[in-house]
């Protein structure tokens, strides 16, 4: 199979694994007071986990190429900064529309802040893959494993908060896709042009988003059930889980 096709198709499996997270929504509704706090908590504990242990190192990484440790360190904390300030100044700007429903809210935070974090990995991935196809391989079982739990943190929300599953199913969907549109970036524009330092940026940027959305949004959403034992558990599994396949 053509090397750009083959890339292609890992890119698009890791993104749309994000789908299976769509399947707490068929569990039976009686059970929501259990499910929306343990999903939340469980994929905030992802959330903080790839940004601690996956997005900042490789942010750090990235722009080392560039400067020496000690800037690229602080060029990452300045853009972890912009990350957690735009994801509030969005935060702020859905509130008003959606002051109600703050699971609905939840879920479309959840959106905008894996599109940004789900481009730079479409980008990785299809770009390892064409260089090397058993680091495009592995690089790409990574990301499907905690794509699970990002799909969930998408469809549990917007789904408890509309009842209305094609929302829920669509919302998830566009975030997988985001993962291929960035594959479709790299292979237009970016494979040539892009650098580390911008990688990098991209990277640190997606690290404060989501470590906004678990602190502020995720896990005082998830607390507010009563289930505060079930919850930090779920947290907790969640952040392990993700070390493990980050490690893996």
């Amino acid at each position: 199979m053509n090397s750009i096709l083959l890339s292609f198709l890992i890119t698009i499996l890791a993104g749309f694994s994000t789908m299976i997270g769509i399947f707490p929504i068929y569990f039976h509704k009686k059970s929501q007071d259990i499910i929306i706090p343990v999903c939340l908590s469980f994929a905030a504990g992802v959330m903080i986990s790839i940004s601690l242990f996956s997005l900042i190192p490789e942010a750090v990484s990235a722009i080392s190429k560039t400067f020496i440790l000690f800037p690229a360190i602080l060029i990452v904390s300045i853009f972890i900064v912009v990350g957690v300030l735009f994801s509030s100044f969005v935060d702020q700007k859905i509130e008003k529309k959606f002051a109600n429903n703050q699971l609905y809210k939840l879920g479309l935070i959840s959106v905008i802040a894996l599109m940004f974090h789900n481009i730079p990995e479409g980008i990785t991935t299809f770009i390892s893959s064409n260089q090397d196809l058993r680091l495009g391989i592995t690089l790409s079982i990574g990301i499907a494993l905690h794509n699970i739990p990002e799909g969930i943190s998408i469809a549990v929300p917007i789904y408890y908060a509309t009842k209305n599953k094609k929302k829920a199913i669509l919302l998830t969907f566009i975030s997988g896709f985001s993962e291929f549109f960035g594959a479709v970036l790299a292979y237009l524009f970016l494979a040539p042009i892009i650098t580390s330092l911008g990688l990098g940026v991209i990277l640190a940027l997606a690290a404060g988003i989501m470590i906004h959305i678990s602190i502020y949004e995720l896990v005082p959403t998830a607390y507010r059930y009563s289930c505060f034992f079930k919850d930090t558990i779920a947290f907790i599994i969640g952040f392990f889980v993700m070390l493990f396949t980050i490690f893996l």
